[in-house]
């Protein structure tokens, strides 16, 4: 039971019931202060604003095309690329990313890479696990959520997890789902600050209500979505950052008008305060015509790539940030007869940055036709524990209750890839 206080009775009436309070919905029910913006706190992460940047390649992107060429291969499998030097000695990549290969400095190729999954989703890559995994009590978190309800958000209340594509909370339930922005959750600007001030002195009438009430998590979910409405309308910065025409023309120049500017959002909402952005890119599955898709989507890949890692660099903060690029697997070391190439499990690749990693170096090598790891496979969990360990979470130790209370690793006690830590 609450009390909503009334002006004109001057006294106030305890009126609601459960039933009558879930039939109000998102006009009263989403305004109780959410418990997201308490994470921080409870966490004691403190105000640190480590952040990932996570652009995933969907379709599944050609490794041995682009960073483990094999040009004394058979033609049958080397294809129709060259490899070229970067400012790194004996890290070659191929000849349609010069941009990055004059900043090879700046970033990490782990070509060994294992434990890929033959499935269209970003599910593994987001989250370690095959979909299946913890599916009858909702499946596994993607790493976004999972930050978000470890870290919450930061100072300024920019929502934690941002996602240009599909993003699951899995058993964390939906308080800790992704922002869309191209879902329209984060268009605003129709509503005014006085609107909402009014809306959360009301919400500052209500008594504490228990969240247990809803198992569902939808009510919990509907006070978080209003919170964080409040800040952005109040601050701004988001809805800021989501207009590029705020930005430099020649930087925009820099990143290109095609999926480029998608990172360039990245980095200005990082900037904002989010502290996990993902980005989907899709047009890598190239079962046909791989060598005729991959010139167009290499040089678009080389222009906004080298232009996120510069402009991080320049702007301090190529420490706190992380990049990682990779898409579902890899694909087959023979050309077929479409003059394409197939899904290949066995072998893929993983592009990072930032994060004050180690970086400048290829992690792994591959055989002669880059069908297998030939030493040192690095697999899939190996890299998130990465990314969490960058983020200042241990995923070997942090655990978190599933709906059934049941304590649950991250991932299966995978460290994090000892060569760039």
């Amino acid at each position: 039971m609450f009390t909503i206080y009334n002006k004109q009775l001057g006294s106030s009436r305890n009126v609601i019931d459960r039933r009558n309070f879930l039939s109000i919905g998102g006009g009263i029910g989403a305004l109780s202060l959410p418990a997201l913006l308490q994470a921080e706190a409870r966490q004691q992460t403190g105000s640190s604003h480590k952040a990932l940047i996570h652009l995933h390649l969907g379709g599944g992107p050609s490794h041995q095309d682009m960073f483990d060429l094999k040009p004394d291969a058979p033609s049958e499998f080397r294809g129709e690329f060259n490899p070229i030097h970067t400012n790194v000695p004996g890290l070659d990549i191929c000849e349609h990313l010069p941009l990055l290969s004059r900043m090879a400095d700046k970033f990490a190729v782990v070509r060994s890479l294992v434990g890929m999954i033959s499935s269209h989703s970003a599910n593994h890559t987001s989250t370690g696990f095959a979909e299946k995994s913890l599916s009858n009590i909702g499946g596994r978190p993607y790493m976004g959520s999972v930050v978000a309800k470890l870290q919450g958000p930061t100072e300024n209340g920019a929502p934690p997890f941002i996602s240009y594509m599909a993003g699951k909370p899995g058993y964390l339930g939906p308080v800790y789902r992704p922002y869309k922005p191209s879902g329209n959750d984060l268009k605003l600007r129709s509503i005014t600050e006085d609107r909402l001030t009014d809306r959360r002195s009301l919400l500052g009438s209500l008594d504490t209500i228990r969240r247990d009430i809803d198992s569902s998590g939808q009510l919990e979910a509907l006070d978080a979505y209003t919170q964080q409405a409040a800040a952005l309308v109040t601050s701004g910065s988001v809805a800021d950052a989501l207009d590029v025409k705020l930005e430099d023309p020649a930087i925009v120049e820099r990143y290109g008008n095609g999926p480029g500017k998608n990172l360039l959002l990245a980095r200005r909402l990082i900037e904002a305060g989010s502290r996990v952005v993902t980005m989907q890119w899709g047009g890598w599955d190239t079962h046909s015509n791989n060598f005729v898709s991959m010139r167009k989507l290499l040089p678009q890949l080389d222009q906004g790539l080298s232009a996120l890692l510069e402009d991080l660099s320049l702007r301090g903060m190529d420490q706190d940030v992380t990049v990682v690029v990779w898409g579902e697997f890899g694909r087959t070391p023979r050309v077929n007869s479409k003059a394409g190439r197939d899904h290949w499990t066995r072998l893929s690749q993983v592009f990072l940055a930032g994060g004050g990693m180690r970086l400048g170096q290829a992690v792994g090598t591959t055989s002669k036709n880059a069908e297998f790891a030939q030493d040192r496979p690095v697999h899939l969990q190996e890299v998130l524990a990465t990314l969490y360990h960058n983020m200042g979470i241990d995923s070997q130790r942090v655990q978190m209750h599933d709906p059934n209370g049941r304590p649950q690793f991250l991932l299966d006690q995978r460290p994090p890839i000892a060569e760039l830590i």
